[in-house]
């Protein structure tokens, strides 16, 4: 996925997860889009300070509707 399509199915409700789905991509209140870690609480950012480049291969993204 490409980083609008994160941010578009986030805002849309979706859940977005990277790599596997321990990791989910969130957005808390301020306007930051985060992946964390179900399991440990960890969180980094969705994007390096570039404000583009993904932390993660865009192909390492995908939305998961059974939850």
């Amino acid at each position: 996925m490409k980083l609008q399509e994160i941010k578009e199915a986030i805002k849309e409700g979706k859940n977005v997860y990277w790599s596997n789905s321990l990791y989910q991509v969130i957005k808390p209140k301020n306007d930051t889009y985060i992946i964390y870690c179900k399991s440990n609480g960890y969180c980094i950012g969705l994007i390096h300070k570039d404000n583009f480049t993904l932390n993660g291969k865009e192909d390492d993204f995908y939305i998961l509707d059974n939850e």
